[in-house]
């Protein structure tokens, strides 16, 4: 059982987890010129090491997308003389592009494939930032921004089940993180180019990793589950064992899989109604929970208008927009490493404390601000208390919600369960960065207070309602969760 437990093709963006041991293999087209040589284990390596390079420009693409309004706002509002309102739509939209992105993503990836996925997700990526290249005004910047966001939520669901898919179980999960890293290089490259390039030259730029990955599309294999999947059956042995060598018995894992895959075909498939039975709802809430407090507690609004935040303070925003990338990097580097070591439990409450406490700090700096008290500890309070919410954000909240969300749904329900969870996600992420600037202009203290008690009432549901997965088979967490 825990092999039909362990993988499910239709999850999410963190179905990664959870997928047994996954399968590598290259479709017919690529079967020539890769089956020479592959006998060695490093080489063998070596294509899962591209596969995954290849894969992972699609996330970067995604941290493009996200990182772009933050250091063009001033630019883009005076060229094309925008309301806030108007800049507000403009940041914003990009998530209700993804939200429409991770529904479409995963009937998208079943139908056409991992690849086909990602070409598609390109296409309307390429043609967001031309739309923005070439914008006169607010309507074309609008399209834009919508099409890119598109492409971020394919990306954010295909990515991570692509790597799960074609990855050795020994190396599934340094590699399924690095989605996680690159959309975070993605976002801190945008933040620090964009304080020297125009916002035009900016959106060119985002078609830089598109073109990588679309010809790296050419040289990687398709996932041989979904070949499998398929019954494209000659497809899915030749890819297996021209990525497990030519002298590679492979005929265990090629029976293991199709088992599995028959197991899966047998399962009733779930509706959007069954996950509210009563044998469901507990994993259920846990999921899209998490997806609340992750979203809710403000990462957007600091996300996407982070230059701003640092200006209004009284801060240098170039240099406050680098450090901040900086950090995001560094800690979600470290957070790979010690997420199967600590404990998920652990990290989700050392990062939503920290949060809480990076709230107040930056909601004193603002307060200290309005009321003219104490002027010159005000950058310096604005400045601890952002890249303290970063550093937390990126220690726990920012990954840990995904792979949780992985491992907690049953097999049956993933695909269902997933995608309701990434819908809640971005329409989170929507709400956020659509109302942050109203509500700063509300009142800016109030705004970082808002979100202090948002995050402090996500400490009490972390430590009253999530299990610990780490370490444990699906099956236990199930048995846990339904006790």
């Amino acid at each position: 059982m825990e092999d039909i437990e362990n993988g499910n093709d239709n999850g999410n963006n963190g179905v990664h987890q959870e997928v047994r041991e996954p399968l590598l293999g290259k479709n017919l087209a690529d079967e020539d010129n890769g089956s020479r040589g592959q006998n060695s284990s490093k080489e063998r390596v070596w294509m899962v090491y591209l596969s995954t390079f290849v894969a992972v420009c699609g996330s970067f693409e995604f941290g493009c997308c996200a990182g772009y309004s933050s250091p063009t706002q001033d630019a883009i509002t005076d060229d094309l003389s925008l309301s806030l309102a108007e800049y507000s739509m403009f940041g914003s939209i990009l998530t209700f592009g993804a939200m429409i992105g991770a529904i479409t993503s995963g009937p998208i990836a079943d139908f056409i494939g991992r690849k086909g996925a990602m070409r598609v997700s390109s296409a309307f990526c390429v043609a967001g930032w031309l739309s923005i290249y070439f914008a006169k005004g607010a309507l074309a910047l609008d399209i834009g921004r919508l099409a890119t966001g598109y492409g971020m939520g394919v990306f954010s669901y295909v990515v991570p089940v692509f790597i799960a898919e074609i990855a050795p179980k020994n190396l599934r999960g340094a590699l399924t993180t690095l989605n996680q890293l690159m959309i975070c290089s993605g976002v801190s490259v945008f933040y620090i180019i964009g304080t020297v390039l125009t916002w035009r030259a900016l959106a060119l730029t985002g078609l830089v990793p598109c073109a990588i990955l679309l010809f790296g599309l050419f040289l990687i294999p398709e996932s041989p589950r979904w070949l499998a999947k398929m019954g494209r059956e000659k497809q899915f042995e030749t890819a297996l064992k021209t990525l497990r060598g030519k002298d590679a018995d492979i005929s265990n894992e090629a029976a293991e899989i199709k088992d599995y895959i028959e197991t899966l075909e047998r399962l009733p498939k779930a509706k959007l109604l069954d996950l509210f039975q009563r044998r469901y709802l507990r994993s259920v809430i846990i999921g899209v929970g998490l997806m609340v407090f992750q979203q809710f507690g403000g990462i957007n609004g600091v996300c996407f208008y982070v230059s701003n935040i640092f200006e209004s303070a009284g801060f240098s925003a170039a240099i406050g927009t680098i450090t901040y990338a900086i950090i995001q990097v560094v800690v979600t580097a470290l957070n790979t490493t010690v997420i199967d070591k600590g404990g998920r439990k652990p990290l989700l409450l050392i990062s939503a404390s920290g949060l809480v406490i990076a709230c107040i700090v930056t909601g004193i700096s603002f307060y200290l601000k309005a009321n003219e008290l104490a002027l010159q500890s005000v950058p310096i309070l604005a400045v601890t208390g952002i890249l303290l919410y970063i550093g937390s954000f990126s220690a726990g909240m920012g990954a840990v919600p995904w792979v949780v969300m992985s491992e907690i749904f049953p097999i049956n329900i993933k695909g269902v369960a997933g995608s309701l969870a990434t819908l809640v996600n971005w329409f989170g992420a929507w709400t956020i960065s659509y109302t942050y600037n109203f509500l700063m202009s509300w009142s800016s203290y109030g705004t970082f207070i808002l979100y202090a008690a948002i995050n402090a009432l996500g400490i009490l549901f972390v430590a009253k309602v999530v299990p610990e997965t780490k370490g444990r088979t699906l099956e236990q967490i199930q048995a846990a969760i339904n006790a």
